[in-house]
């Protein structure tokens, strides 16, 4: 069975952050959330790095993160390009971005040929979940139906006091598999927790201890080809009802694998407190955090003195 590799989300340009957030720093040396995740990924077992991002921000990328990680990890790069569409689609000329996370996976396809944990890059999930989603993915192999798995949060813990967050909310079985995950991209602290869905004219409440995704998933190899597979039927409705900002969602594909009764995927929990920089104004409370998880010992100042 091949080692599990973790794919890190990279490509966004973080619209509504106002920068690219990925390269900004939050601890006390210059390193990035990526950095911290990485870490936790290391030491739970992972060798293999897969960075997914935009060919327009190689050579700062690589500057700012890469070739640091290459000295501890084995590092490889997948480009995530809008025009990477089947044969017979093209990009509508209002298309400024490229297609969700789910493309985002995609684009690993030539680099990931077994297992692997996939997460964003601007988001911190703490230690925990790295050591159990590296040992479901050691000990898991598809057999009737593919094994995946998500590591789940409580929606209290992953929201933001600058604005509104996107979601993935779950619904599970008794025995703590997954049935379902409606992704929800407009959801604020309150109190109560809630989310809307036509731009604030009506909101729906969520309870705190709701679980959500975080995008913090493991897949067997076969979710890429079933990505792939499932992408022209995503493409026909998007071109047809949003061709600006359609986005073809990593909870999306996981469901219609679910409904088809293709797959499982086992959910996971963690208790830990989600940071991210969201909104320009997170940045503090994350240096904060670093800061303290630094003092309490749980990283050293300098991570990557090898």
């Amino acid at each position: 069975m091949k080692k599990p590799v973790l794919v890190i989300m990279a490509a966004g340009m973080g619209s509504r952050y106002g920068g690219l957030k990925q390269l900004d720093p939050v601890g006390n040396h210059g390193q990035l959330i990526i950095d911290y995740s990485i870490f936790d990924a290391r030491r739970a077992g992972f060798e293999t790095v897969v960075f997914v991002i935009k060919p327009e921000i190689d050579a700062d990328f690589k500057a700012a993160i890469g070739d640091r990680i290459a000295r501890v990890m084995d590092v490889r790069y997948a480009y995530q390009r809008k025009e990477d569409l089947p044969a017979g689609y093209s990009v509508p000329a209002e298309r400024t971005k490229p297609w969700g996370t789910a493309h985002a996976a995609m684009a690993a396809r030539e680099v990931v040929d077994g297992p692997f944990a996939i997460i964003n890059a601007d988001d911190y999930y703490g230690p925990d979940a790295y050591q159990e989603i590296y040992d479901y993915l050691a000990s898991h192999q598809d057999g009737d139906v593919y094994e995946y798995v998500m590591v789940g949060y409580l929606l209290k813990n992953t929201v933001s006091e600058n604005g509104t967050v996107a979601r993935g909310v779950c619904e599970e079985t008794e025995d703590h598999y997954l049935s379902c995950v409606t992704e929800r991209t407009k959801i604020e602290q309150g109190p109560p927790l809630r989310y809307t869905e036509d731009d604030g004219q009506s909101w729906t409440v969520l309870p705190d201890d709701t679980i959500v995704s975080l995008n913090m998933w493991g897949f067997t190899r076969s979710f890429l080809d079933e990505a792939a597979a499932g992408f022209p039927a995503f493409l026909d409705k998007a071109l047809a009802e949003n061709p600006a900002k359609g986005e073809y969602f990593l909870p999306s594909v996981v469901s219609r694998l679910i409904g088809e009764g293709k797959a499982r995927v086992k959910v996971l929990r963690s208790a830990d407190k989600w940071y991210g920089v969201t909104y320009r104004e997170d940045k503090p409370t994350v240096v904060a955090a670093i800061a303290q998880k630094t003092r309490d010992g749980l990283y050293p100042d300098r991570l990557w003195e090898v």
